[in-house]
C-alpha cells in the first residue's frame, strides 16, 4: 500500500485514497474466500455421487486451500499495479488544479514570514479590544454612580426647598436667618424631651416607692 499521506485528495474526496484501496483489497480478499468455500462445497457434493472414489474431504480441503494461497498471490500482484495505476491517474489531484475551497490562497498568497506577521497584528488588536471593552464597562459603571449620586443631591435640594418653604411660612426668608431658627427650635426640642425624660424617670421612681 501507498505510504503517501495524499491529504490533499483527502480534501476533495472526503477519503483517503489509501483507505479506499484498502477496502477494495480487503473485500476481494473476503470475496476470494468465499468463492473457495462455495467452490469447495461443490467438489464435496459431487464426491457423494462417486462413493468409491479416492479423495477424501480432508484431501479437498487442502486442495482448495492449496488455490486458494495461489490466488490470493496472484491477485496481489495484480492489485499492485492496479493499486499504483488507480492513485496516479484517478484517485489523483493534479499539481495545477487547485479547490474551491482554496481559491482564496490563490487571491492573497502570503509567505510564512507574513502569515506570522499578520497573526501578531491580530493578536495585538484582540488585545486593544479586551482593554477598550473593560474601559467601557469601567466608564459605565462611574456613570451609574454619577446617577446615583445626582439622585441623592435632588433629595438634598428638595429637602432644602422644603426647608425654605417652612421658613417661609414662619415669616423667615433669609436662609441663614431660616436655618438659625431651625437650629434654635431643634435645640428647645431637645431641651423639651430632656424635661420629659427627668419628669417620666421621677414618676417611675414615685410609683415604685409607693
Amino acid at each position: 500500500m501507498s505510504v503517501n499521506p495524499m491529504a490533499y485528495e483527502a480534501q476533495f474526496f472526503g477519503f483517503t485514497p489509501q483507505t479506499c484501496m484498502l477496502r477494495v483489497y480487503t473485500a476481494f480478499q473476503d470475496y476470494l474466500f468465499e468463492v473457495m468455500l462455495v467452490v469447495e462445497g461443490v467438489i464435496l457434493k459431487k464426491l457423494e455421487g462417486f462413493p468409491h472414489a479416492k479423495i477424501s474431504p480432508l484431501q479437498v480441503r487442502k486442495g482448495t486451500e492449496k488455490f486458494l494461497l495461489f490466488m490470493k498471490e496472484r491477485f496481489e500482484q495484480l492489485f499492485s499495479k492496479m493499486e499504483e495505476v488507480l492513485l496516479q491517474l484517478v484517485l489523483n489531484v493534479p499539481k495545477n488544479v487547485l479547490l474551491p475551497e482554496d481559491k482564496v490562497h490563490e487571491q492573497y498568497p502570503y509567505t510564512k514570514e507574513q502569515f506570522q506577521a499578520l497573526q501578531e497584528e491580530i493578536d495585538q488588536l484582540q488585545q486593544q479590544y479586551r482593554a477598550e471593552a473593560s474601559a467601557e464597562q469601567a466608564l459605565l459603571a462611574e456613570i451609574e454612580e454619577q446617577k446615583r449620586v445626582q439622585a441623592e443631591l435632588e433629595k438634598i435640594l428638595q429637602w432644602f426647598e422644603g426647608l425654605e418653604s417652612i421658613c417661609r411660612a414662619h415669616g423667615t426668608s433669609n436662609f441663614k436667618e431660616s436655618f438659625t431658627f431651625l437650629t434654635q427650635n431643634s435645640k428647645k426640642l431637645q431641651d423639651v424631651l430632656k424635661d420629659v425624660e427627668k419628669k417620666s424617670k421621677k414618676l417611675r421612681i414615685s410609683d415604685q416607692l409607693a
